[in-house]
């Protein structure tokens, strides 16, 4: 009798496990067929990028831009947009189109810079973008048309070099890729985070700090609004700027354009004019 009743309930278990087996089997296909519906349902709500032709044919650029970062692109008292990026961006519509005020400019957050172009929504974005590597991996980028660094911004009169700030407090953003790198070149300086720019400037004024470090294309529209304060001579890196265009093959012809003009610019001088009246320095970095 207790041989049968083991032989039972092996033959239960067994029925059991195989059951069990057969659910884990249902329920992982119906996981991946899950996973597969997202992808389609991310797929068929994310309109492809207009290619070169269909540009030309609607007949004005789309580009996704800053609204609020001087001098790069930002609006002036009357609310016009103004800038090197803006200018840059009308450049290209003359390239493209023939007539540089063929454009419509889409204000954009940092965090939405590269998705309005990944679905469509403008043909570029010209938004202070730095291009590296893992953002390589999404979009494209054109060859570089600036390039940022970080600086510093002062306005004691005993500042006049890196050197003057040896052992000094410096403040800087928390949780900027700048810390590691002014550890690295200024070990002995005493760095104050901060949380904005704003704040930044009130340890300024406070003499909480004597210097700020920041990226210049940045700094360089707190030196214009703020006019007490001067930019040190020194970049203390050096980052490319770039416009973002889509992948694929089918917008090489876009690229083309983008890419030549950029260089044409840099060859013939308007694009380091452009940058210098700006107020943004442009030296043997940028050529």
């Amino acid at each position: 009798m207790m041989k049968l009743a083991t032989d039972n309930l092996a033959d239960v278990t067994e029925r059991n496990s195989g059951k069990k087996t057969e659910s884990k089997s249902v329920t992982s296909l119906l996981i991946r067929c899950l996973i597969f519906s997202f992808y389609l349902w991310q797929f068929a709500f994310v309109v492809n990028a207009a290619e070169l032709k269909e540009i030309q044919q609607r007949g004005y650029l789309i580009v996704a831009v800053k609204d609020n970062l001087r001098p790069l692109s930002f609006r002036d008292a009357a609310g016009n947009l103004q800038g090197l990026e803006i200018d840059l961006a009308k450049r290209l519509a003359q390239e493209i189109l023939g007539n540089s005020e063929a454009i419509k400019f889409v204000p954009v957050t940092n965090r939405d810079r590269l998705r309005v172009v990944l679905e469509g929504q403008v043909d570029l974005t010209i938004a202070r973008v730095t291009a590296t590597a893992a953002r390589q991996r999404v979009v494209r980028f054109s060859i570089p048309y600036y390039m940022d660094g970080i600086a510093l911004v002062t306005k004691e009169p005993n500042v006049q070099r890196l050197g003057d700030l040896t052992q000094q407090k410096i403040a800087i953003l928390k949780g900027s890729s700048t810390i590691a790198k002014l550890r690295f070149i200024l070990p002995k300086a005493q760095l104050v985070g901060v949380d904005s720019y704003q704040e930044g400037r009130s340890l300024l004024e406070s003499n909480g700090a004597v210097a700020f470090a920041a990226d210049v294309s940045v700094l360089t529209g707190w030196v214009q609004k703020y006019p007490e304060y001067r930019l040190l001579p020194t970049l203390l890196s050096a980052e490319p700027l770039a416009v973002v265009m889509p992948k694929g093959i089918q917008y090489d012809d876009l690229r083309r354009v983008v890419n030549e003009a950029i260089d044409r610019g840099k060859k013939q001088g308007w694009l380091p004019q452009l940058a210098t009246s700006w107020g943004l320095p442009w030296d043997k970095v940028n050529k």
